[in-house]
């Protein structure tokens, strides 16, 4: 069924338009063309204040409203195998009109295929490489695209067309090297390589200089593909840290503790804190290819550090050192904000809002807090995450126009992006009743991805401080079962049941 309309997603033409409204209406980014004035917020002092005004405008990537000028006529599939034998090439599937809404799945193979005077815009092969993928595994398509360039520039044939492969040699290297650059990962599969390597042998005597180059993309590649694989074991490090949890801290509560770091005693500065939360963010953020297991990851990441700080404030026997704890945490997500890291910052305010440390209420009333409702307010989800939206808007346009890398910094909430994605994805048909590719659909797809993989290509700016990032990782955290004892030790029950959960719980921890 899809949510736009009602009817069922096979049936419903008009559901992308509806998408389009409801999702970026509502700032997940802004589509339309003209230029609009941003500002952008800043924490001080417990106020939001705005900046001075920024000038949004597209991403680079998409230089016109449909992401790309070539617009694509609707050939019949007889007609594409004619134009494609004859060597015409993508212009006979182009045609003068309105941006492409959909075609079918030949036409827009054909349309990725370079010839000695045509090459497709940027932004279309990013878009088509992105999605065509749900219909065609990445190795049948890189095959289709080699056989097409060999029936057009006639590669079989003997002797060869020295100039006009020396018009077309230029433009395949440039797709394969986007297409090795953009998603290298498709050419973790050999036969990815082998066809690479298969159409460059069929040129290369036209010019020994392809060989050099291919070379040359291939070592990128391969070093490109061993720090994937180096992040992927950041990751699972990270996942397996974050598991670390203890229980057993709780007996500090009740008799004098032995020596045991807690946050403050690492870090009581909150924008080091705040920096090197962002150094854990930026790695994480920066491989989610199409691993689902990063994805979990990333997940368990965010769900320790709303423990963590949860842990933290409960931990401490003195009310006094609660609020400061409180306090300290609350900076660290002004910081966070600051930083444009909004994955940290709603962890920190998750944490702080789990039952166990909202319930503290003496703690709570001896910290101050009104910088922590104005945080609140920025990640409320009212309005699907309205205010969120707007903020995280401001800090991509700064980061398109800063002249630091400092400013350069977007680490969005990810549960969000990912549900934002998930919605577009499944909201709408991939294919129209007529069998074409909802192409539109995928132009939406590739602008939210786009502005993904280009915040994720941010390198932290911070310096490293080994001894936060170990306690990061691997510091002890309460269970949620943990975490209401310790809150009933530090503030106890107020009713009947909160003592009843807390006599059980003593129970089974003296057990």
């Amino acid at each position: 069924m899809c949510w736009g309309t009602g009817r069922t997603k096979e049936n419903c033409a008009t559901c992308i338009g509806n998408l389009r409204h409801e999702l970026h209406n509502q700032c997940v980014l802004d589509l339309s063309p003209e230029r609009r004035e941003m500002p952008v917020y800043r924490m001080e002092e417990g106020n939001l204040k705005p900046g001075m005004p920024q000038t949004v405008c597209s991403s680079t990537m998409f230089t016109t409203p449909s992401g790309f000028s070539p617009h694509l006529a609707c050939a019949e599939p007889g007609e594409e195998e004619e134009a494609a034998q004859e060597g015409q090439g993508p212009g006979a599937c182009l045609a003068d009109g309105p941006p492409i809404t959909s075609a079918s799945l030949d036409t827009l193979i054909q349309n990725l295929v370079p010839t000695a005077d045509y090459y497709p815009e940027k932004a279309y092969v990013f878009t088509f490489l992105l999605s065509a993928r749900l219909f065609i595994p990445p190795p049948e398509l890189l095959a289709r695209v080699c056989e097409l360039c060999i029936k057009q520039q006639q590669l079989d044939q003997s002797p060869l067309d020295t100039a006009k492969v020396r018009k077309f040699g230029p433009k395949i290297l440039q797709l394969l090297t986007e297409w090795t650059e953009t998603f290298p990962t498709d050419f973790r599969d050999e036969k990815m390589v082998g066809h690479l390597k298969d159409i460059i042998h069929r040129i290369a005597p036209c010019d020994e200089a392809y060989w050099k180059t291919l070379n040359q993309v291939l070592q990128k590649l391969s070093q490109r593909l061993a720090l994937m694989s180096q992040g992927e074991e950041s990751i699972v490090k990270v996942s397996l840290n974050a598991s670390s949890i203890s229980d057993k801290l709780v007996a500090f509560k009740t008799k004098p503790p032995p020596i045991q770091k807690d946050m403050l005693s690492i870090c009581n500065d909150p924008y080091t804190l705040a920096q090197q939360l962002t150094h854990v963010e930026l790695p994480c953020f920066s491989d989610q290819k199409k691993k689902t297991s990063n994805l979990e990851a990333y997940v368990r990441w965010f769900n320790r550090l709303c423990y963590l700080v949860a842990t933290e404030i409960c931990m401490p026997a003195k009310k006094k050192q609660r609020a400061q704890v409180i306090e300290f945490f609350i900076d660290v997500a002004r910081e966070c904000f600051n930083i444009g890291n909004f994955n940290s910052l709603m962890a920190i305010i998750s944490g702080m809002n789990m039952s166990p440390v909202s319930r503290l209420k003496k703690t709570w009333g001896k910290a101050k807090t009104a910088k922590f409702f104005i945080l609140e307010h920025q990640m409320d989800p009212t309005g699907n995450f309205y205010n969120y939206r707007t903020a995280l808007r401001g800090a991509a346009h700064r980061s398109q126009t800063a002249n630091s890398n400092r400013e350069r910094i977007v680490i969005p909430f990810f549960s969000l992006l990912i549900k934002d994605i998930y919605f577009l994805n499944e909201g709408c048909a991939n294919r129209l009743p007529n069998g074409h590719v909802n192409f539109e659909k995928f132009v939406e797809l590739a602008r939210q991805v786009g502005e993904f993989m280009t915040w994720k290509q941010m390198e932290c700016p911070f310096e490293e401080d080994r001894a936060i990032l170990h306690y990061l990782h691997t510091a002890p955290i309460f269970s949620e079962d943990g975490l209401y004892l310790a809150s009933y030790e530090s503030e106890s029950p107020e009713n009947q049941v909160e003592k009843d959960r807390w006599k059980a719980l003593r129970k089974f921890f003296s057990d």
